[in-house]
């Protein structure tokens, strides 16, 4: 594992958001690990730190790719793949002239993934489409109702998905805290109900490692393939997250994601100044 650089070398991440989930990417190319957890949680916090769902590094893919990604969840816990997180580091690559548009493969701890990036008409503005790879059904789970259905999908990391009339009343935050205990290394749990038009969706999702999200690459692709297994829809998805829409394209059962991805800000962070400053550890919990 890495350890934290010292307090005199700065970290300078860059921060972006794809449907408002929103990452800070490292460019850490000689980097043999993720970084320290607790400047992870401190750099995630949202009143004590920078403020994100989740921290990268654009680590050298040693031939395997063009770049490769370690990612962590705003717990500090280490994540196989991100489908909005490979999209916003595909924007901090090409802004650091790492790759070269419109095609590149990026290594994740789920594989090698390609990406095609299009940058838009501003700087901070760009459309990136990913392959997440094969979408892995799990059984069907018996429901009561005829209008709820609950199965398991693996897009490389741990889905469940969830199917109800409505999502408004949902106990995201509970429901998905309390599924965290029942699947080993946890879980991301995906609520859903049919969207306003055909093979549309809307979703709601939480993280695991970091709770309710404006939302998630890999849990729209989940969603979009638990629900085309249902027949509610075909092989073009339209899922609205709260931070916006994403689309998933299926090919057979692979499923590629596409949306919008948008360059925040950049940011230097003295990892001393931030660590001296996180949140206070309740006594109770020390």
């Amino acid at each position: 594992m890495t350890t934290t650089p010292p307090a005199s070398q700065p970290l300078r991440f860059t921060k972006h958001h794809g449907a408002g989930n929103d990452f800070l990417v490292l460019i850490d190319l000689a980097s043999t690990g993720p970084l320290p957890v607790d400047l992870v949680r401190s750099l995630c916090d949202r009143r004590f730190g920078v403020g994100a769902d989740g921290v990268m590094q654009i680590v050298d893919a040693h031939g395997a790719a063009d770049v490769g990604m370690v990612l962590q969840n705003a717990d500090g816990g280490e994540a196989e793949v991100s489908g909005n997180g490979l999209r916003c580091l595909a924007q901090a690559a090409v802004l650091g002239a790492l790759v070269s548009p419109p095609a590149f493969t990026v290594a994740t701890a789920a594989g090698v993934k390609a990406v095609e990036f299009h940058e838009g008409d501003q700087v901070y503005v760009a459309e990136a489409s990913v392959d997440l790879g094969t979408s892995v059904l799990g059984p069907d789970q018996p429901q009561k109702f005829p209008d709820r259905k609950v199965r398991t999908v693996d897009m490389g990391n741990p889905h469940v998905v969830m199917l109800g009339p409505g999502l408004d009343e949902v106990d995201v935050q509970g429901i998905g805290a309390r599924l965290q205990s029942v699947y080993d290394g946890g879980v991301n749990v995906e609520f859903i109900a049919p969207g306003g038009g055909p093979n549309s969706l809307e979703l709601r999702v939480f993280e695991r490692g970091v709770g309710e999200t404006l939302a998630c690459g890999t849990g729209s692709a989940a969603a979009a393939a638990a629900a085309r297994s249902w027949g509610l829809v075909g092989d073009r998805v339209a899922v609205r997250n709260p931070g916006g829409v994403l689309h998933v394209t299926f090919d057979g059962d692979d499923a590629r994601l596409r949306g919008p991805v948008h360059w925040v800000a950049s940011v230097v962070v003295d990892p001393e100044a931030v660590l001296d400053g996180a949140r206070p550890v309740p006594s109770a919990a020390r």
